[in-house]
């Protein structure tokens, strides 16, 4: 106890000798402290671990990744215009048969070097390129193409993936090709990007805490009763659900009957978001007055009696409908409103588009520029599914890609959604609504 006293009489004895030092230097600490945190920012890493659905290589990630990464020699918006990124200017020549692309000279790639013509690597099987100096590429095409620029927005690498956007890649792991996880990282965040081959293999990756973030879910189930999750529906103009019609099949050859089954569709029933047609109404191309195919069944039977298909097929008609497994619920509805107007309608759930099929319902991704060659004209047999042949469709598709006026491209592409939606290769339903899941 005698030595307890003693130490406490000494430190009494030290502070009161040296109480006015002692004050002074927490007073200065405190503001020092304070003056410190206000001239160096804390920085704080924060990690967002997020589940992306599918398989994936290397070269062909997500758009959505990829353009954090880097840009390509020009940029688009959502409506699909095009503006400079790393190309600074470019002209065309030729009716658009020629591209020259000048580089920016002060743009870099993330180790800090110099973007020059050599590092344009684009690939394309009709089209030679020339590097006359270090910052112009010319693309000399086959054929004449107005929506080029389009299709050089797509973002450019180095080596490693290497890129010119505000974010790095990190880390890259592999399982066999097919890219297995993605870190990236910017000055004070990092995106840990996991891919799972289904979204069932996702949404247990998130049940079991692997992930904190899923994206593009189109089940939320079971997420949405969750007190724990927060579910954003997001609604996808980017794409279109459409019932694709074999235009090659007896039946739906004839326009009257294609009509008759657009009709027949009671398209609020499936979803709120309804599309009219092939063209996302964000594109600067979109026509707004085209034939909508609002639900009618009185004139969707006087226009199937109206036809002219096969008295057999009239009086006894089948037509089957394929679909995925996730449209499945939708395309119930459709064969029950195609059964209300005498068709004997069956449904066929499959992984692919069957080669004799009549009626496909499907997910159509949609072009960022309103070019939609590939889509319906009588040439592209690998991706017309509508096995669709119209001479005056062929016309304007072939024009469009001519004509390099985006005012008189505009009136092109308006003419072809206006006479597309009359000869109804497809019946337009809906955009579709995909789900994001986080944690809160």
């Amino acid at each position: 106890m005698k030595s307890v006293r003693l130490y406490l009489r000494l430190i009494l004895t030290f502070i009161s000798k040296f109480k006015l030092i002692l004050i002074l230097g927490i007073i200065v600490g405190i503001v020092a402290f304070m003056a410190f945190s206000k001239i160096v920012p804390t920085f704080e890493i924060t990690k967002q671990t997020i589940g992306v659905i599918g398989e994936y290589s290397v070269d062909d990630l997500p758009i959505s990744i990829t353009s954090l990464i880097s840009s390509g020699l020009t940029k688009t918006n959502e409506r699909g215009e095009v503006s400079p990124a790393i190309a600074e200017s470019y002209e065309a020549k030729d009716s658009g048969q020629t591209w020259t692309f000048h580089i920016n000279k002060n743009m870099k790639w993330q180790d800090g070097a110099t973007i020059t013509s050599k590092d344009i690597n684009y690939n394309f099987s009709d089209a030679t390129v020339e590097k006359p100096d270090k910052f112009t590429v010319i693309f000399k095409l086959k054929t004449p193409l107005s929506n080029f620029p389009v299709i050089v927005s797509k973002p450019i690498f180095k080596v490693g993936l290497l890129g010119t956007g505000e974010w790095k890649v990190k880390n890259l792991s592999l399982a066999g090709s097919f890219v297995e996880t993605l870190e990236l990282e910017n000055s004070d965040k990092i995106k840990l990007f996991k891919f799972y081959p289904s979204e069932e293999r996702a949404k247990l990756a998130y049940q079991l805490g692997q992930i904190n973030y899923l994206q593009n879910l189109m089940n939320p189930a079971p997420f949405d009763t969750w007190d724990q999750a927060r579910v954003t529906p997001i609604i996808n103009k980017n794409q279109y659900v459409a019932v694709f019609f074999n235009t090659t099949n007896t039946i739906l050859a004839d326009k009257e009957v294609r009509q008759a089954l657009s009709y027949a569709i009671d398209k609020k029933s499936l979803s709120e978001n309804r599309a009219l047609g092939p063209i996302s109404p964000n594109s600067w191309g979109y026509n707004p007055t085209i034939k909508p195919y609002d639900f009618d069944i009185k004139h969707a039977k006087t226009l199937f009696q109206e036809s002219k298909i096969p008295e057999d097929d009239k009086k006894h008609p089948k037509i089957k409908l394929s679909t995925i497994p996730a449209l499945l619920s939708t395309a119930e509805k459709i064969v029950k409103n195609w059964k209300d107007i005498g068709i004997d309608a069956t449904l066929q759930v499959t992984q692919f588009i069957p080669d004799d099929y009549q009626a496909f319902l499907g997910i159509y991704d949609i072009p960022i520029d309103p070019d939609q060659y590939f889509a319906w004209h009588h040439t592209q047999l690998q991706t017309n599914i509508s096995k669709y042949s119209n001479p005056r469709i062929d016309k304007l598709l072939e024009d469009g890609r001519l004509e390099t006026n985006e005012s008189k491209r505009k009136s092109i592409y308006l003419d072809f959604q206006k006479y597309l939606l009359e000869d109804a290769p497809a019946a337009f339903l809906y955009y579709p609504t995909y789900y994001n899941v986080e944690r809160k």
